[in-house]
């Protein structure tokens, strides 16, 4: 794609693959995909004189395990395709990544929208297991106390203590955290 033509070759692809979009200025479309464990990823693609950048949210700042959520992370960038896991300023977990407008048709569009799907929603329980299961297991709690359903929380149920006696799993248990030192 041709730096000049690109906005509306972009637009074109989106509408062709059914792929709602609002036009956050001339050169920026914000996209949501759809997932099933993760529900929706909105992605930010803005178009750059010679490269398109990619972002996409996908979770807050971790409220525990911060470093084994960050090592699990750069494990999983070594395995990637066009976008990388990050974080900003805040600490909340992005994918992005910066591809050259002139490697950009339908199939490289289509291959770099997938990947971001199947990273976000593939690693969006993983992410809640290993930074926020004691916020899993109060709201766990808070639910059966009230008598509410578990049942969107059912895929974190081995999070659960059920017994007197203990027996909830450990999120981070066999995940090394990095050392300290230098």
């Amino acid at each position: 794609m041709a730096s000049s033509d690109t906005p509306d070759a972009l637009a074109d692809f989106l509408g062709r693959a059914g792929i709602e979009f609002e036009r956050a200025g001339p050169e920026t479309f914000v996209v949501e995909l759809p997932g099933t464990r993760k529900l929706k990823t909105n992605v930010s693609l803005t178009i750059g004189p010679h490269a398109l950048t990619i972002n996409a949210f996908v979770a807050r700042k971790p409220d525990e395990h911060e470093p084994a959520v960050h090592a699990w992370l750069l494990e999983q960038n070594r395995r990637m395709y066009g976008v990388a896991f990050a974080i900003d300023h805040l600490g909340d977990i992005y994918l992005t990544g910066k591809v050259p407008l002139t490697s950009l048709n339908d199939d490289e569009l289509d291959r770099l929208l997938g990947c971001v799907l199947e990273y976000s929603d593939g690693s969006f329980n993983t992410l809640l297991e290993l930074g926020f299961a004691s916020a899993i297991r109060r709201e766990w709690a808070w639910r059966v106390s009230r008598g509410e359903t578990t049942e969107n929380l059912a895929a974190f149920e081995h999070l659960i203590d059920h017994s007197a006696g203990g027996g909830a799993q450990d999120p981070v248990a066999g995940i090394e955290e990095p050392s300290g030192g230098r």
